[in-house]
């Protein structure tokens, strides 16, 4: 299963990626109309995030229905076109998979509520009474990670928000409902999957409180779950397709686990290590300047150790949950269009596969917006008022949320210098477009060549067929300066950044 290992792969938030139809929200139609762009970018895989049905909590990554299109993106008909127009462009479709979660709006959860016995077995329930948590543990976008359902006397577990109830995967019907929705979207000509934070699907054995940390200790990379993963892609006959797992405070060496080719589990694994380089103390709401050396520490480490060990690392900055990288570890201002190319370089010439997020190619930068009521996203307004309640004043609390949001990365697509960045015709429905910068009206010498840089990347990748071995090689711990050579049966390159 070597198809992946010279490939780019494109994410796209269909949210905010293109509205055709001028209702102000992305959709599917949209996607298919840009395909000659994505074409000429050179990239070879496109990753849509979730257009299942859904009431929209955390953006689509609380799915009501696996098996259908919501209509806010189009009909299976638009996505049945797009799948054919990305095909006869050599492109295929990759499809983002919750699996460690549902709506709770979802039918299962619904007749689990409504007491039936074998649904309220598909999530992990537990009895108690309204004033004793099962645990202590801590949502991952605040507050407990257990609700209660005063009707049924039982809590369930939601490691992210309340609408959203964990799985029990250790119920072997819930997995064979898991391979039946792959086995779905493989017959309708789906290339490849993306797994969200798919090495929380293992739970414990003994549910027990964390008195040292949040509770991620007990479920993250669980006991279960390399065989969880080997039974699905069994199951789901999804062998030999591209998959991408989302690792959550994973290891290397459960990565290297998920990846190795041997083990049929996955193609590839996102790890976030380097992107807490600008956490202070580890924590996501303390600000700090990017610690760059330790930022090539973390590449060093995950770049050897994955190919002494065969295994695959998917390379990438940014995504829908994260801010721009320009603004983030370069510069949004005087530097920009060096920033973007820098950043594109180093992920382009480390040993993995290179995603682009929408906009990337663009040098597309955060937000920054100035009021809370331009922010959509749920744990951006959940931590403002978590943060608030600490004490901390209304300026300090809008420079941690417009240097963290994930809505930095969900900003329409900058099409162009016209209303609305040419995303929509209408007012957009999910959130106000970032200001295109001044240099947008330059987009020739700036824009344009950012993404001319990014395309050139992706030729040079595509046109290295050989077997790729690219390491990076070792430098003294105390250069924050990071080399890449990158080596193939017929040539190789140097970078340094």
């Amino acid at each position: 299963m070597n198809d992946f290992k010279d490939k780019v792969v494109y994410q796209i938030y269909p949210k905010s990626f293109m509205d055709s139809n001028g209702d102000g929200f992305g959709d599917l139609k949209g996607v298919t109309a840009k395909l000659d762009y994505l074409a000429d970018l050179g990239v070879d895989y496109l990753w849509l995030t979730p257009f299942f049905p859904s009431p929209q909590r955390d953006n689509g990554y609380d799915v009501a229905d696996y098996r259908a299109v919501d209509p806010r993106y189009g009909t299976m008909e638009d996505l049945e076109e797009l799948i054919c127009e990305a095909d006869r462009r050599g492109i295929g479709l990759m499809l983002d998979m919750v699996f460690n979660h549902t709506s709770t709006e979802h039918a299962w959860f619904q007749r689990a509520l409504a007491g039936e016995k074998k649904y309220q077995d598909y999530y992990i329930f537990k009895n108690g009474t309204p004033d004793n948590l099962p645990t202590n543990w801590v949502s991952k976008f605040g507050g407990p990670a257990w609700e209660y359902v005063p009707w049924l006397g039982k809590w369930y577990l939601h490691l992210f928000d309340v609408t959203q109830a964990d799985l029990n995967w250790e119920n072997p019907a819930v997995r064979e409902e898991m391979a039946d929705i792959l086995r779905f979207w493989k017959a309708k000509g789906i290339k490849g999957f993306r797994f969200d934070v798919v090495n929380l699907i293992s739970k414990p054995e003994v549910y027990e409180d964390d008195f040292a940390g949040d509770g991620r200790r007990f479920y993250t990379d669980g006991r279960n779950v390399h065989k969880y993963l080997k039974e699905l892609v069994a199951a789901g006959g999804i062998d030999g397709m591209v998959t991408v797992g989302e690792m959550s405070s994973t290891t290397l060496e459960n990565c290297i686990g998920y990846t190795a080719a041997g083990n049929h589990e996955l193609s590839m694994c996102f790890n976030f290590h380097h992107l807490k380089v600008d956490y202070k103390n580890g924590d996501k709401w303390a600000l700090m300047p990017a610690d760059h050396l330790a930022l090539k520490k973390l590449f060093q480490t995950w770049q050897e150790g994955m190919q002494a060990h065969g295994g695959w690392n998917a390379l990438f900055w940014c995504n829908h949950d994260q801010p721009r990288a320009v603004s983030r570890f370069g510069s949004d201002t005087a530097y920009w269009k060096e920033s973007a190319k820098m950043l594109a370089t180093a992920i382009h010439f480390m040993r993995g596969t290179p995603y682009i997020y929408q906009g990337e190619e663009l040098g597309m930068t955060n937000a920054h917006f100035t009021s809370i009521d331009q922010y959509r996203d749920v744990e951006s307004l959940n931590y403002y008022n978590i943060l608030r309640g600490e004490g901390k004043s209304e300026a300090e609390t809008l420079d941690i949320i417009a240097q963290r949001s994930r809505d930095n990365g969900r900003t329409p697509m900058q099409w162009d210098a016209s209303a609305n960045a040419g995303f929509t015709t209408g007012p957009p429905i999910t959130i106000r477009p970032s200001t295109p910068p001044p240099r947008w009206t330059t987009r020739t010498r700036c824009a344009v060549s950012t993404r001319r840089w990014c395309t050139c990347a992706n030729s040079t990748r595509s046109s290295a067929r050989g077997k790729s071995s690219s390491s990076s090689r070792k430098m003294p711990t105390c250069w924050p300066t990071a080399a890449m050579v990158r080596r193939t049966e017929k040539s190789c390159w140097c970078c340094a950044t």
